[in-house]
C-alpha cells in the first residue's frame, strides 16, 4: 500500500521532521506540530460532550420532548463513527494536509450551520455535518504525528495527542454550560468559528505540505458499503437501550443484530481484499494491536460512559446546576494532564505492558468513592477521588494506544489510527448506553412512579429531591459498580501488551507486510 506521508515533499514545502535527529527527546518542531492538531482536534472533542449540558434548554426553544432532542448527540456522534474509516483512504489518496484542511473546513461550516439552525430537524441534520468533518479530525491528526516523530517517541508524541481526547470532555460541560448560562445555546457552535480559522492558518503554516497517490489507492467501495452502515445501526441500537426497554427491547436487538450483521460481512471481505480494504482486519491478528483494540474499547465504556453518570448525580441528587456540575469534573482533566506527559516516557522507556497497570490501579482506585456515594458524600472526597480517576485515565489510554500502532508498519499507521479510534467511539457509546439503562432501571426500583430514565434529563423541584435523592444517590452507587467492574477487566488485555520499550527494538525491522492470520 502507497505512503502518503513519506514521500519527499514538493519544492518550498517545509521538509517533515525526522526520526533520525539521533535524540530521543521532542524537538521544537514536532511540539510545534502537535500544537498545531491540538488546536484542530480540541473542537471535535469538545463537540461530543458541550451539547449535553443544554438539551433542556433546547428542549424547551425547539418546543420538543427528549426522544427527539437527543438526536442533537446521537446524530452527531453517529457521523463521527461513520466517517472514521474512511479516513486512512483519505490520506493515501489525498495526502494527510489536505485531509486535515477540509476536515476542518467542514467542521466549521456544521458549527455556523447549526448556531444558526430555525428548527430541531435542521439543527440535527447540521450536527451530522459537524460529524462528518469531526471525526476525521483525531485520526488525521495523530497519523500526522506519528509518521512525523516516529517509533522512539511514540509515547510522547501520543501524550500530546491525548490532551484533547481527556480533557474536552471534561473541559465542555464547564464550556457548555457558562455559554448557555450566561449568553445563549448558539454559542455552543459559534465558539468553533474563531477556533477554527485559527486551526486552519495554523494547518496551512506548519503542517508539511506531502503528495496524493491519485488512482494507486482505489476506494474500497463494497467496504464502504459495509462498515459504515454497520456501525450506524450499532451506535443506533446501543443509543435506543436507555429509552426503549434496555438491551432486551425487540427493536434494539434488531438494530444491533443488522450493525452486528454487516460488520462481519465486511470482515469476510476485508480478509479477501486484504491491504486494500477500508480497514485491512488482518492487522488484529498481530497480539498486541488485539490486546490494546480490547483495552481501548473498555476505555471508551468507563471515560465517556463514566461522564454520563458524574454530572448527572450532581445535577439530579445534589441540585447543582450544569455551570457548577462541569466544575466538579475538572479535578478528573487535571489528574489526566499531570499523568500523561509522564507516561509517555515511561511507555517509551519501559513499554506500556509496565504503565497500564499502574493506571488500571488508580481507576479502580478513584471509582470505589463512587460505588458509595449517598446525597451527602464529601465533595471534597469526590473531587479527590477525581483527581486520582484522572491520573489513572493518563497513564492508560494513551500507553494503550500508542503499544497498538508503534509495532505497525509505518504504511499501516493511518489505517491503524483510525480503527483504535473507531473502536473508541464504539467503546463509548456501548458505555453510555449501557450505564444509563442501568441507571433508569436502579431509578424506577427505588423510586417508583420517579420517572425512571427521564430522571436524568429534567429538574427535580428541591421538595421532591430531598424526599428522594437518598434513593436515587443509591441507584448511582449501583451503577458506578458495573463502571467500577469494567475498569477492573482491563487487567486481562493489558496482561498482552509489551513490557519493553520502542528504544529496545529500535535495531529491529519494521515489516512492511500487515500480520497473516
Amino acid at each position: 500500500m502507497p505512503e502518503s506521508t513519506t514521500k519527499a515533499p514538493p519544492e518550498g514545502a517545509a521538509p517533515p521532521p525526522r526520526d533520525d535527529s539521533g535524540g530521543d527527546r521532542l524537538d521544537r518542531s514536532i511540539i510545534v506540530l502537535g500544537l498545531v492538531v491540538i488546536s484542530g482536534t480540541i473542537m471535535a472533542v469538545l463537540d461530543t460532550t458541550i451539547v449535553n449540558v443544554a438539551l433542556q434548554t433546547l428542549g424547551r426553544d425547539f418546543g420538543t420532548g427528549l426522544s427527539t432532542i437527543q438526536w442533537v448527540v446521537t446524530g452527531y456522534l453517529i457521523a463521527l463513527g461513520t466517517v472514521i474509516p474512511l479516513t486512512g483512504w483519505a490520506i493515501d489518496r489525498f495526502g494527510a494536509r489536505r485531509v486535515w484542511m477540509t476536515s476542518i473546513v467542514l467542521f466549521v461550516a456544521g458549527s455556523a450551520l447549526a448556531g444558526a439552525a430555525w428548527n430541531i430537524e435542521s439543527l440535527i441534520a447540521f450536527r451530522v455535518v459537524q460529524g462528518l468533518g469531526g471525526g476525521m479530525l483525531m485520526p488525521t491528526g495523530m497519523s500526522i504525528l506519528t509518521m512525523a516523530a516516529g517509533p522512539r517517541r511514540m509515547g510522547r508524541v501520543m501524550s500530546i495527542v491525548g490532551v484533547p481526547m481527556l480533557l474536552g470532555p471534561v473541559l465542555g460541560p464547564i464550556i457548555g454550560g457558562w455559554l448557555v448560562q450566561n449568553a445563549d445555546w448558539r454559542w455552543i457552535f459559534f465558539v468553533n468559528l474563531p477556533i477554527g480559522a485559527l486551526a486552519l492558518a495554523l494547518a496551512l503554516w506548519k503542517i508539511p505540505a506531502d503528495g496524493a497517490h491519485g488512482g494507486r489507492a482505489p476506494l474500497d467501495l463494497r467496504g464502504l458499503l459495509l462498515l459504515p452502515p454497520g456501525f450506524v445501526l450499532l451506535i443506533y441500537g446501543l443509543s435506543t437501550a436507555s429509552g426503549h426497554g434496555g438491551f432486551g427491547d425487540p427493536a434494539t436487538l434488531g438494530w444491533l443484530a443488522g450493525g452486528l450483521a454487516l460488520v462481519a460481512l465486511f470482515v469476510l471481505h476485508s480478509l479477501n481484499r486484504r491491504e486494500r480494504a477500508l480497514i485491512d482486519v488482518r492487522l488484529f491478528a498481530n497480539r498486541t494491536f488485539g490486546a490494546a483494540s480490547i483495552a481501548v474499547f473498555l476505555v471508551g465504556v468507563g471515560l465517556i460512559g463514566s461522564l454520563l453518570l458524574l454530572p448527572l448525580y450532581y445535577q439530579e441528587v445534589r441540585g447543582e446546576g450544569a455551570f457548577t456540575a462541569g466544575l466538579l469534573l475538572a479535578p478528573q482533566g487535571i489528574g489526566a494532564a499531570l499523568a500523561m506527559p509522564l507516561a509517555g516516557l515511561l511507555t517509551d522507556r519501559f513499554g506500556a505492558g509496565r504503565v497500564v497497570p499502574v493506571g488500571i490501579a488508580l481507576l479502580t482506585l478513584g471509582t470505589i468513592a463512587y460505588t458509595q456515594v449517598t446525597d451527602t458524600t464529601s465533595y471534597w472526597l469526590l473531587s479527590a477521588s477525581l483527581l486520582v480517576r484522572g491520573l489513572g485515565l493518563g497513564a492508560t489510554m494513551m500507553p494503550t494506544m500508542t503499544s497498538a500502532i508503534v509495532r505497525l508498519p509505518r504504511s499501516a499507521v493511518p489505517r491503524g489510527s483510525s480503527s483504535l479510534n473507531i473502536i473508541m467511539q464504539l467503546g463509548g457509546s456501548f458505555g453510555s448506553a449501557l450505564l444509563a439503562v442501568l441507571l433508569a432501571r436502579g431509578i424506577s426500583d427505588r423510586v417508583p412512579g420517579g420517572g425512571g430514565g427521564e430522571a436524568g434529563f429534567g429538574e427535580i423541584p428541591d421538595a421532591v429531591r430531598e424526599r428522594i435523592a437518598p434513593q436515587i444517590a443509591e441507584a448511582f452507587g449501583t451503577t458506578f459498580w458495573t463502571a467500577l467492574a469494567l475498569t477492573a477487566v482491563l487487567i486481562v488485555p493489558v496482561l498482552f501488551l509489551p513490557r519493553k520499550g520502542a528504544g529496545a527494538h529500535d535495531d529491529a525491522p519494521v515489516p512492511e507486510a500487515a500480520p497473516h492470520l
